[in-house]
């Protein structure tokens, strides 16, 4: 309105007024800010801090005041794959997700320089910190391991990373385990045991259905009385068709046709 009236003043008759009331428009308008749906303005009055404006749309603040925008929008990042020593001193190669929200507008403006770039530094070392406090695998019981305990790890390394970032008034939702492997440098000799693993039960798995598989054989020879079998012939023939079943290589059949007289 001001401004209106002071451009038609200007031009019509009373350049003076017109003048006046053109700055007291512009002084009107100068504290008018515009704020997103999850952003607030943190405003700052003569350098010192005068609050921070949370409501969304067309908004009036101090005027001679300084503001700055303020995300309070949930964010997320994915750290660098990091490579530490385990509990064990076997290098690993780890990383995470980490999900945080700004929750204390002023702390993150004020209390450290670049709140975003602080958190992403204090969660990669309370990453290290954890990792380092747990072996990568292990076979005792009633022990955190970081492949074994991923929901507990977890739950660990949101709370190292929360206390590390409070200063901040950054507040932590979630952190999740990305990548978790052994080094190259060591990755197939440690792989070695659950490769060893992997063989053996798979071995138990086709012995027992071979044992099953001769079973069934022996007993509906005997009960369709198709052969009479002694022990040492029942015996034969279970070793024979255990080393066919069990065995690795393709089995090369030898067919009797009877014995030979001269």
């Amino acid at each position: 309105m001001f401004l209106v009236v002071g451009v038609v003043l200007v031009i019509v008759s009373t350049p003076p007024v017109g003048v006046v009331l053109l700055v007291i428009g512009a002084f009107l308008l100068t504290p008018l800010a515009v704020i997103q749906p999850g952003q607030t303005r943190v405003v700052q009055y003569f350098g010192r801090y005068a609050g921070t404006t949370r409501r969304t749309g067309l908004v009036w603040v101090l005027p001679f005041s300084t503001r700055r925008n303020v995300s309070i929008r949930v964010n997320n990042f994915e750290t660098n794959a990091l490579k530490v020593n385990d509990a064990d001193g076997n290098p690993v190669e780890i990383a995470a997700i980490v999900v945080w929200q700004v929750t204390d507008t002023a702390r993150a403006t004020f209390a450290v320089e670049s709140y975003f770039d602080f958190v992403q530094v204090q969660s990669e070392a309370a990453l290290r910190h954890v990792a380092t406090s747990h072996p990568y695998d292990t076979n005792l019981p009633d022990t955190t391991s970081l492949r074994g305990s991923t929901d507990q790890v977890s739950a660990e390394l949101a709370q190292e990373v929360a206390a590390r970032v409070v200063v901040a008034g950054i507040e932590i939702l979630e952190v999740r385990i990305s990548h978790l492997a052994y080094a190259q440098e060591i990755a197939q000799a440690m792989l070695q045991p659950q490769q060893a693993g992997a063989v053996i039960a798979a071995r138990e798995r086709i012995v027992e259905g071979a044992v099953s598989m001769v079973e069934m054989a022996i007993q509906r020879l005997e009960n369709e009385s198709i052969v009479d079998l002694d022990e040492e012939r029942k015996a034969a023939m279970v070793s024979n068709l255990l080393v066919v079943l069990c065995g690795d290589q393709r089995a090369t059949p030898v067919v009797n046709t009877g014995t030979l007289y001269n």
